[in-house]
């Protein structure tokens, strides 16, 4: 079963969005980002210590909005392919959340497929 998201217009250009579903064992927590007109997600999940990247909702570009940062430790991470080329993680990746766009509305595909 598909998680409805959010609409792709209520995504602007350069800003991401988390999102949190379910709690305990069943809780996912994602994010989605859009930068250079491509939608991208990730499992909000820093690979240092798996805290969420961001401090205050929604703000998981750094100052520039050219970097995902973790605000715990200062990493940061391409968002184009979520690879780490900075900080405690450098050389890893941010883990991808599988996500596809139907009718404007962006959806957060089930684990399993």
């Amino acid at each position: 079963m598909a998680l409805r998201l959010c609409r792709t217009d209520e995504l602007a250009e350069g800003e991401a969005r988390g999102f949190v579903f379910g709690a305990g064992q069943d809780r996912r927590a994602v994010f989605i980002l859009r930068q250079g007109g491509a939608i991208r997600a990730y499992v909000n999940s820093c690979p240092h210590q798996g805290t969420s990247l961001e401090i205050f909702p929604d703000r998981f570009f750094d100052a520039l909005g050219r970097y995902l940062i973790c605000r715990t430790h200062g990493a940061l991470f391409r968002p184009e392919d979520g690879f780490c080329v900075a900080g405690p993680c450098a050389g890893k990746n941010l883990a991808p959340a599988a996500i596809h766009v139907a009718d404007g509305t962006i959806w957060l595909k089930d684990e399993d497929g």
